[in-house]
């Protein structure tokens, strides 16, 4: 299957994110594979999305979570549930929005150059199993918008991965 994201960064945002969730859409109809999902939804969230610097999964694995598939600059392979605003987002079992990675007692800087980010957790059977986490240079950068629609797209995947 093909896509093109020609004319994306001349969308709006709200015209941009709902077609970011109509590619989803193809791809969760087309690959069931986690793996394949997982790298591709990565892909798409970096190719649409304005000013990310890392886009991807974390999956629970013997009581941490896990580096899955992701772009952008190598990451922290391992993080444990007890810092860091991807185990507050699992721990919480909400979304975590934080305008200031550097006003947040816990952070890890797996990149230097983050300045905000935004966690979705995944869940399986009202179990939390995963983060979807999105990291950005820029302080503030997460609009409602972007929530919401990084919410739905956690409940389009969360039956296949």
């Amino acid at each position: 299957m093909t896509f093109t994201l020609k004319g994306m960064d001349k969308m709006d945002d709200k015209a941009r994110m709902s077609e970011f969730l109509n590619f989803v859409k193809i791809q969760v109809d087309d690959e069931k594979d986690p793996l394949a999902l997982m790298s591709n939804i990565s892909a798409f969230i970096m190719s649409c999305t304005r000013k990310l610097n890392w886009a991807g999964f974390y999956l629970l694995k013997d009581g941490q979570l896990v580096l899955g598939p992701f772009q952008g600059l190598p990451a922290c392979t391992r993080l444990s549930l007890d810092k860091g605003v991807c185990a507050k987002a699992f721990n919480d079992k909400k979304i975590t929005k934080v305008d200031d990675v550097h006003e947040f007692a816990d952070h890890i800087a797996c990149d230097s150059a983050s300045e905000s980010e935004l966690v979705i957790p995944l869940f399986r059977d009202g179990k939390v199993y995963g983060v979807l986490d999105l990291d950005s240079p820029e302080k503030n950068r997460f609009t409602d918008l972007e929530v919401k629609t990084f919410d739905q797209l956690a409940r389009l995947i969360e039956k296949f991965l």
